[in-house]
């Protein structure tokens, strides 16, 4: 057991890659993220192994796709649907952790059934219990370790509170492991602090295209940001304050980080669960946000920044292709904890710690990234992506150098069909060698339900 290996995850919810100043942005306002990025390790080529939110979690805290634990869809309200252990049959990250002696706490959203009750590995657990779609603000139920409480205020004001009442009050005599849930990014979007919403009004968002239009498909009504769906700049500035909001939060959790005096053996990961359009390709939403479901950049795209300076060099981006399955690899190498894993056909991620720390990797890192929501699969590379519509037996192809707002399919072109039969092939092959037949997305009859509106 290593006390100098503590881990604290600020895990958000609906964070594009794009809207981050780490990332290009020029409009928001961030200095938290911008010290954490100038003095850590941003990944530019980050992504979720599912476009929406409680599956990308479970990947995450499980390093399994969704058609290995079975979760492809949000998990509603209501119905039987939220009150079910999801990952109740899987190993999870918390789970190792704990084994291993870490302390284990949980602050913030959850959306993986049963948020009240705690679940197995987290020794700390207040949760988000029910009350979905979130606010900014408002007076919302909590669990607090089991016992349901109602607080009052801005939600990352909230998390953020319990998160610094777990560093204070840890065994100090344990590693710890702290995974913070924030919403704020999250529809609806509406009600963030007017300081910070009258600031980002009169900016020219540039990082959002104007008159864009998604050619393959309808907005999908049943999507939760599209009730409604928001005046456009509007709907932007309560974006953008939400994310400098979220910034205002990870400071003072750093703040708090410095005075116990835990910089030096604390390792921090800032990402998200998955992307989001805000009127990009004239979306508003993530994978669900079109029918039939779409794995456009925006959707998958997430934010990974490590830091840890003592560990980890400053100021260095990398290249690779990464995701959830590779972060749940690397925080288990940097705590030190083996996950199971006979026959090496349980997990598809690989641990990124010898690349950030500088060591030579023992092979070369992959040069596709894969992708799934339900029965739609994705396989791209540094300028190609395949999407795959497998319950309809059909094929997009995407030229992301020519055109990088993806608007023209080219699986049409005679030239093409080799390079499809090609990607087809490497995403048929990681599939078969990963998924659960019981749990796969392109099973028969489609994934157990979650909710009333998958489109499966």
């Amino acid at each position: 057991m290593n006390r100098d290996r503590n881990i604290i995850v600020i895990f958000n919810d609906d964070h594009g890659q794009w809207a981050l100043p780490a990332y290009g942005n020029k409009d928001l306002h961030t200095p938290t993220l911008d010290y954490l990025a100038g003095t850590g390790v941003v990944m530019e080529n980050a992504f979720t192994p599912t476009p929406v939110c409680s599956p990308a979690r479970a990947c995450f805290l499980t390093g399994r796709l969704a058609s290995q634990h079975g979760l492809h869809d949000y998990i509603a309200s209501g119905a039987d649907f939220e009150t079910r252990r999801w990952l109740e049959k899987e190993v999870t990250l918390p789970q190792l952790l704990q084994k291993s002696g870490y302390q284990v706490g949980l602050s913030g959203k959850w959306h993986l059934g049963n948020d009240i009750e705690p679940h197995p590995g987290f020794s700390s657990w207040f949760a988000l219990s029910g009350d979905y779609p979130i606010g900014a603000k408002g007076r919302y139920r909590f669990s607090d370790d089991g016992k349901i409480i109602e607080l009052d205020g801005y939600k990352s004001q909230i998390i953020t509170d319990h998160a610094v009442r777990f560093l204070r009050q840890r065994d100090r005599k344990k590693p710890f492991f702290l995974f913070v849930g924030h919403t704020a990014t999250h529809s609806p979007w509406t009600d963030h602090p007017e300081r910070l919403v009258e600031h980002y009004r009169a900016k020219e968002f540039s990082a959002v295209p104007e008159g864009a239009s998604y050619p393959f498909g309808e907005q999908n009504l049943e999507s939760a940001e599209l009730r409604p769906r928001p005046d456009e700049r509007e709907g932007l500035a309560q974006y953008y304050a939400a994310i400098t909001s979220l910034d205002e939060a990870v400071g003072r959790l750093m703040d708090e980080v410095d005075a116990q005096g835990l910089t030096d053996s604390t390792l921090i990961l800032y990402t998200s669960d998955h992307g989001l359009c805000c009127g990009h390709h004239g979306i508003w939403g993530k994978g669900n946000g079109t029918l039939p479901l779409n794995m456009v950049e925006e959707s998958i795209r997430i934010p990974v920044i490590f830091n840890h300076p003592k560990v980890i060099p400053q100021a260095n981006r990398r290249p690779e292709f990464t995701d959830h399955l590779d972060l749940f690899q690397t925080l288990a190498d940097y705590s030190g904890v083996q996950p199971p894993d006979p026959g090496n056909d349980i997990y598809a991620g690989r641990s990124l710690l010898p690349m950030l720390t500088g060591q030579d990797l023992s092979e070369p890192w992959r040069a596709v990234q894969f992708g799934e929501y339900g029965n739609v699969r994705m396989i791209r590379d540094q300028r190609y992506k395949l999407v795959v519509y497998c319950a309809d037996n059909y094929c997009r192809l995407f030229d992301l150098e020519d055109d990088p707002s993806e608007e023209v399919d080219i699986a049409g072109m005679p030239q093409q069909a080799m390079r499809i039969e090609q990607m087809k092939a490497q995403l048929d092959d990681h599939f078969r060698r990963y998924e659960v037949n019981q749990n796969a997305g392109v099973r028969n009859g489609g994934p157990e339900k979650t909710n009333f509106t998958s489109p499966w």
